[in-house]
């Protein structure tokens, strides 16, 4: 009996965790970014009233609840999207502005929108079903976003750039509070 749970304890112990899946898509539980691993804080969807836009992940170096250290640390993240239906560039820039005007108001504000039009030409004119996008923040090199439609990507330099956008997702005014109930794991 002992060597059958010492077998199973190993086994536990060896296997790796299962990924968490949202609408039939999976998030691993780690991805490496910047040459450090970070782990999936939370996934969920994002709706837009009832209809299923994306299911979105959350990766960072540690766990964490609060969005405002999630945010101000000056750290590798990421968010990884995939789109649950076809969105077009222009809702997705409106939706980035709109939650920079909510999120990042200012005498900063018109720059933060200046530099959110360095990313336009990274995303298509239109995502379809099951397309991907990360956002994506290395310090000292900037905010990756990336479109996996075209194998388009931009940088934009800055860490106000970075907390401006995360802020979409964790902000005070977010795009979607059960979005960003479920990226912060609760």
């Amino acid at each position: 009996m002992k060597k059958l749970l010492a077998a199973a304890l190993a086994l536990a112990v060896a296997t790796p965790a299962l990924a968490r899946k949202v609408a039939g898509v999976e998030f691993p539980d780690s991805v490496e970014v910047g040459g450090q691993r970070l782990v999936l804080n939370g996934a969920g969807l994002r709706k837009k009233f009832i209809i299923k836009v994306y299911a979105g992940g959350l990766y960072v170096p540690q766990r964490a609840k609060d969005p405002a250290t999630i945010v101000a640390v000056d750290a590798p993240k990421r968010v990884r999207m995939v789109f649950l239906r076809t969105v077009s560039k222009t809702q997705i820039m409106n939706a980035y502005r709109e939650g920079f005007e909510k999120n990042s108001d200012g005498p900063g504000l018109r720059d933060l929108l200046l530099k959110l039009d360095q990313i336009a030409p990274t995303i298509p004119a239109e995502l379809k079903e099951g397309a991907e996008m990360s956002v994506t923040y290395v310090p000292g090199e900037g905010t990756t976003v990336a479109a996996s439609e075209g194998g388009r990507q931009a940088i934009v330099a800055g860490k106000e750039f970075a907390d401006a956008l995360f802020k979409n997702w964790l902000g005070s005014a977010p795009a979607d509070e059960d979005l960003k109930a479920a990226l912060l794991g609760k």
